[in-house]
């Protein structure tokens, strides 16, 4: 993340790009991308209130997917919604649409660590749901959201694993200037993962190496 003081139209460009949304209000596009660590001692608005907003939007079209799937039951569409509206869910998806980048704040890496890359999804999808209306906002959860929370990926390479070999995964996981790397090994085979946690790295590799299998076998 960098902090991104010159936000012009050349920018502004950038960044709906990278959403795959075009906004009608570009004022409403650089609130998005505001912190409040930025905005304080400006005449601006920082996207405090569309978090607010956002992860109202994100239960609604969550819950509502939910829903239309064929066979679902309450507890089981309850559990599944925890895990797409989840901080971690969240944090992966912001990563994976390169949204941090654009995100304007003041003050050192620390200042955005934490909550800030899922608080600043939850208000790019606030953003796109006022400027663009409910199937906007959920044409850029479908592209982002839905592979981030995939089932708990961890569990998932544990039990591959496991049906072929008793031995777990063995996650080699350290801290980076800019978050966490992580190794993963099993069944003679590895793969890296990076997130701005630990659990999101030891996620990301496990994801990767999982992948690599299933492509494997088919």
């Amino acid at each position: 993340m960098r902090p991104s003081e010159d936000w012009d139209k050349n920018t502004a460009l950038r960044a709906e790009e990278t959403l795959g949304y075009v906004f009608r209000d570009k004022e409403l596009l650089k609130q998005c991308f505001t912190h409040k660590s930025f905005a304080n001692g400006k005449k601006e608005r920082d996207n405090e209130r569309l978090e607010f907003l956002g992860d109202a939007v994100l239960q609604l079209a969550v819950s509502e997917s939910l829903y239309l799937r064929d066979g679902t039951d309450e507890g089981k569409m309850t559990e599944a919604r925890k895990r797409f509206v989840s901080r971690d869910a969240l944090t992966r998806a912001a990563e994976k649409a390169g949204i941090l980048a654009f995100l304007r704040y003041a003050g050192g890496e620390d200042t955005v660590r934490g909550k800030t890359p899922s608080n600043l999804f939850e208000a790019v999808v606030a953003g796109i749901y006022l400027d663009g209306g409910m199937n906007a906002a959920r044409n850029f959860l479908k592209r982002f959201l839905s592979e981030s929370v995939d089932g708990n990926y961890k569990t998932q390479l544990q039990e591959y694993v496991q049906e072929r070999k008793k031995r777990p995964p063995v996650y080699e996981t350290e801290e980076r200037e800019n978050g966490f790397g992580c190794v993963v090994r099993a069944l003679g085979q590895e793969a890296r993962g990076f997130g701005q946690s630990k659990k999101l790295a030891e996620t990301d590799a496990a994801e990767k190496l999982l992948r690599r299998f299933k492509e494997r076998i088919e």
